[in-house]
């Protein structure tokens, strides 16, 4: 899933990939993951989203490469699983990978 997440990763093609029932694979991953695949996968877009953010991607390219459809639902379940949007998390990344860099002005450069 982490490789491809914008893949269909529905129950039912995952169950198909893993030769078991879609009920089957539900009990799998709550017994194993105490998640249900959707909410798993869910995770594993988000994570992919966060690395892309990171990147500099746009929300909206996020949304499509992790393959969930559009930025309103890339927010959504962003708000709920990291507790601020998409843009925010990416503003206060930048914020703080900026503020920790030296700064240098164009005065600094030629100076010996």
């Amino acid at each position: 899933m982490a490789a491809d997440p914008a893949d269909d990763h529905s129950v039912t093609a995952l169950a198909t990939r893993a030769h078991v029932s879609p009920r089957h694979l539900s009990r799998m991953f709550r017994q194993e993951l105490g998640s249900s695949p959707s909410k798993y996968v869910e995770g594993v877009r988000i994570d992919a989203a966060i690395r892309l953010l990171h990147a500099g991607q746009s929300v909206t390219a996020c949304a499509q490469q992790v393959g969930i459809g559009s930025p309103e639902t890339l927010r959504r379940m962003f708000l709920a699983r990291v507790g601020v949007s998409p843009r925010a998390y990416q503003q206060r990344f930048r914020r703080t990978t900026r503020d920790s860099a030296p700064m240098m002005d164009d005065e600094d450069a030629t100076e010996p």
